[in-house]
């Protein structure tokens, strides 16, 4: 078990003025940012991330929103990080998000989530080094 997740504040969560409130929530559940950016995915950069999906019937839609404006990308840290964040950011359909949840307050559909959040230790580390080299993250 690692003690370090990865998240990407989306499009729509930046676009709606929600980042401040999303950090906030983040601090308040203990995590802390050992490294953070504010920055916008080239169309091919959202593919090359998100090309474990790339068979999938939503893959064009999901890039083409991935890219359509500045995300905030960060790695985390807190023991049980991983999971301890996927039950801070609420399930992946805002509907069915439990209550305070990041999804639950801030997401608009199950296309536009808000947040992403990394869904195993595994994935945290390669998601976390496709954004950020070593200098750019807190030890």
């Amino acid at each position: 078990m690692s003690n370090r997740t990865f998240t990407m504040i989306k499009p729509d969560a930046v676009e709606h003025g929600h980042i401040g409130s999303i950090l906030e929530k983040i601090n308040s559940a203990g995590f802390k940012i050992i490294a953070m950016k504010y920055t916008k995915l080239s169309l091919e950069k959202a593919e090359k991330f998100y090309e474990v999906h790339s068979e999938r019937p939503f893959f064009n839609e999901l890039v083409t929103f991935m890219s359509r404006g500045p995300i905030v990308a960060a790695i985390l840290e807190k023991e049980n990080a991983v999971e301890d964040f996927r039950k801070l950011i609420g399930s992946t359909n805002p509907a069915e998000a439990k209550e305070g949840t990041i999804r639950n307050l801030y997401a608009t559909s199950m296309g536009e989530n808000a947040v992403h959040g990394s869904d195993s230790d595994e994935n945290a580390a390669i998601e976390g080094s496709f954004h950020f080299n070593s200098s750019e993250i807190l030890s």
